[in-house]
């Protein structure tokens, strides 16, 4: 196989996205659609999805792997592979036939776990034969569960690096991730571009309700979303809403991970617990505007993290949110009016930020986050790295790009607090 030949005038340049397909379904598994349908805008899109990622009985998720759980779909203009399994044989040879045959410029690989690697090994083995330039776009350096297994965390380590030596550029999702993503691989030379996560406003109502002033001591509803995992911090914030006013109610949504049930211990114990509704799965898009709809306040406690679905559901619903001051969510959070930061691990400040966020809500924020920002980003690395962008055409409008924010920067907690029975990837990602 020979290069992809540069883009003609009246031809957009051919990407490829390799990502989550939705049989696992998890936040990178919208992330990746999103991604891919908002860089359609200006390239021409193929995406191979990663679709049996390990044997159903070891995902924490195993009961719900298979089930249609998603309303979200890839624009009709992305042509679509879905998908390769982990036994490889014979879907990562019909993968590899996909690629051949789409002949991108470039190939950009989702990285959030390394159930995949051995995967994107031969992909990006047959795209730099091919003289497709390698990007990574990392979520994290490690998944947090399998961190804690040593030889998955030694895999990892030691055949990324093989990957990496073959990478032309690399997009992390903050200055925070830049950081630590370069203080545990040698990128030496490997240019980078941030692109701060673009919005989930697919689970937003098209006619939301309007907002309507508060009254005071009126019920407040509080909500939690996601799955529930050590590093979330959910703990700290049942322990927090023991503290507060009897006019606060909390609901807590998300499948439990990692066997962590002290959030739902706590739960079941708290002096608190009949204002308390604790929603103890993976819910369906269809249910997702309505948990968020009833909701007055998103409160996000992280001990750690890198990047948040959850935020980006709440800021795309324009509620006030109380998030914990760590990672790249201070990046994330910053330019929203809704926010309240709040130091992790300290149950007395959430319960005081609580109050005070409460003043935010009964009316809209809006979300400064945006997809055209991200496909920018991607543009602009593209460009660095030596690739001849075609320029728009009609097949697709050119997205604008948002000026500089002017926000004054949140101090950010340089040591991340982590809960005691689990090791610390630098960075962690919580896309839902």
């Amino acid at each position: 196989m020979t290069a992809s030949p540069p883009p003609s005038a009246d031809e957009r340049t051919r990407i490829v996205v390799v990502g989550s397909g939705w049989r696992f379904l998890s936040g990178i598994s919208y992330y990746t659609c999103r991604l891919s349908n908002a860089l359609a805008t200006r390239y021409e899109v193929g995406t191979i999805l990663m679709r049996q990622l390990l044997p159903t009985r070891l995902y924490p998720g195993r009961g719900r792997v298979g089930r249609r759980l998603n309303d979200l779909s890839y624009d009709p203009a992305v042509t679509v592979f879905d998908g390769v399994d982990w036994w490889a044989v014979p879907s990562l040879i019909r993968a590899v036939r996909f690629l051949r045959e789409f002949r991108p410029e470039v190939i950009v690989f989702q990285w959030w776990t390394g159930t995949v690697l051995h995967s994107y090994l031969v992909l990006c083995l047959v795209a730099r034969l091919a003289g497709i330039k390698v990007v990574v776009e990392f979520h994290e350096v490690q998944d947090t569960g399998e961190a804690q297994h040593r030889w998955a965390s030694l895999y990892c380590r030691k055949l990324i690096k093989p990957l990496l030596r073959r990478t032309s550029g690399v997009v992390v999702h903050s200055r925070f991730d830049r950081v630590a993503l370069r203080a545990t691989y040698d990128l030496t030379g490997v240019p980078d571009e941030i692109a701060l996560h673009g919005p989930f406003d697919h689970h937003d109502s098209p006619t939301p309700p309007a907002p309507r002033p508060r009254a005071a001591g009126e019920a407040c509803r509080l909500l939690f979303f996601g799955t529930i995992r050590p590093y979330k911090g959910l703990e700290d914030l049942v322990e927090a809403f023991g503290r507060l006013p009897t006019h606060y109610t909390l609901t807590v949504v998300g499948e439990t991970w990692e066997g962590w049930t002290l959030p739902a211990s706590m739960i079941a114990g708290s002096p608190a617990a009949s204002r308390i509704t604790f929603v103890n799965r993976y819910v369906a898009d269809s249910e997702v505007d309505d948990f968020f709809g009833a909701a007055d306040l998103v409160v996000l406690p992280y001990r750690r993290s890198s990047a948040s679905g959850p935020l980006h559901i709440a800021m795309s619903h324009g509620l006030p949110v109380v998030v914990t001051a760590v990672g790249g969510l201070v990046e994330a959070a910053e330019r929203y009016s809704g926010t309240t930061f709040v130091p992790a691990a300290a149950p007395a400040a959430l319960a005081d930020a609580i109050v005070t966020a409460t003043g935010k809500a009964g009316r809209r924020h809006t979300d400064p986050s945006s997809w055209e920002q991200s496909v920018a980003a991607f543009s602009r690395l593209f460009a660095r790295m030596g690739v001849l962008v075609a320029a728009p055409s009609a097949a697709g409008p050119s997205p604008s790009v948002a000026g500089p924010s002017h926000a004054e920067p949140v101090a950010q907690e340089t040591e991340i607090v982590a809960s005691s029975n689990q090791t610390v990837p630098l960075f962690s990602p919580d896309l839902r």
